[in-house]
């Protein structure tokens, strides 16, 4: 989920990408050796701390094929220690020709697809409408110019936790279609309450849900940590680095389902045989950034980060059921 990288200019008021907890990362994941896969390449930050920190080899992945071209300097700089593949994370183990020391994603939207207005993140930034991550298939514009009122609601409640998702879609029925960035955000700002100071933009929630929904993200996520359990050697190292609750939830009870077993995900979901597990959590608990790291990159103030360590155990069927999927996934796309 990483993205396209794109040069600094005068204009910029932080560079254009700045790792998220590559600090503790390294320490959790040290001594670090070996092939490593970076599972959201985007400009390249995690890459090359693990090559720095002793990484033999990094196959770099993402979608975008922009923030791989961007990565020619980089490439040149470690030859063959570098290997670029554009592709989702989610098949990242056919990416790897070797087993892997350890896998590295960073979730979510970067710095540099907010910062690009033309990529259509940004709700601060004119653009047109997009949110695609790999400029493929439909776009922002589509899912809100088209939905049902119902199914956008849907969306909005279950990916942006937006406890004013019916108002919200009704509002935007009302006034589509919709071309811009703007034009969406003052359409759901006009409906709510304005913010109190220091309270998020009224449309964060909403361009979160609807982002997620066009990538498919949290689909792209469970198989991707299904890909990295099969693609990771024992003793191998899975990082993840996550940006709102509802990704950390997922993260979390995959780790949990799969590194000790038995008991439940969580109180709703059955319990389940106590098996071999697949994890050894290296990180008991979410680990976030500290003052000075927020300080120095506000956006780094929701991150944690989760660490396991791959066993010898062998990859079993998992239940997705319990991984805390928030409700929809990919049906609204059938009404396009």
């Amino acid at each position: 989920m990483a993205a396209a990288a794109r040069p600094p200019d005068s204009h910029d008021s932080h560079p254009p990408h700045v790792p998220v907890l590559i600090d503790p990362l390294i320490e959790a994941v040290s001594p670090v050796s070996g092939l490593w896969l970076d599972g959201t390449f985007g400009a390249g930050g995690y890459t090359r701390r693990l090559l720095e920190a002793g990484a033999e080899r990094v196959i770099g992945v993402d979608r975008d094929p922009s923030a791989l071209a961007m990565a020619a300097p980089m490439q040149a700089e470690f030859g063959d220690r570098l290997t670029l593949v554009e592709g989702r994370f989610s098949e990242l183990d056919t990416f790897a020709d070797a087993p892997l020391y350890g896998v590295v994603l960073d979730l979510g939207v970067s710095s540099m697809q907010l910062d690009q207005a033309e990529r259509g993140f940004s709700f601060q930034k004119d653009g047109p409408l997009d949110m695609r991550m790999s400029g493929e298939g439909p776009s922002a514009a589509d899912l809100v110019n088209t939905l049902p009122e119902a199914d956008l609601a849907d969306i909005l409640y279950h990916y942006g936790e937006e406890r004013a998702s019916r108002r919200i879609a009704r509002a935007i029925i009302a006034v589509r279609p919709f071309e811009t960035t703007l034009q969406l955000a003052e359409a759901v700002a006009a409906c709510l309450p304005r913010p109190r100071p220091g309270q998020v933009h009224p449309a964060t929630r909403s361009f979160q849900a609807i982002r997620i929904a066009v990538n498919d993200e949290f689909g792209e996520l469970i198989a991707g940590l299904e890909a990295a359990e099969r693609a990771l050697q024992p003793g191998g190292k899975l990082a993840v680095v996550t940006f709102h609750s509802l990704e950390d939830r997922v993260v979390k009870r995959f780790l949990q389902a799969r590194s000790g077993g038995g008991g439940r995900a969580n109180r709703y979901a059955p319990e389940t045989e106590e098996t071999a597990a697949q994890f050894r959590l290296l990180t008991r608990r979410a680990v976030g950034p500290s003052d000075a790291e927020v300080a120095a990159n506000p956006r780094a103030r929701s991150a944690k980060l989760r660490v396991a360590e791959r066993t010898a155990a062998p990859v079993t069927p998992l239940d997705r059921t319990a991984m805390g999927l928030p409700g929809p996934k990919d049906w609204w796309k059938e009404t396009l």
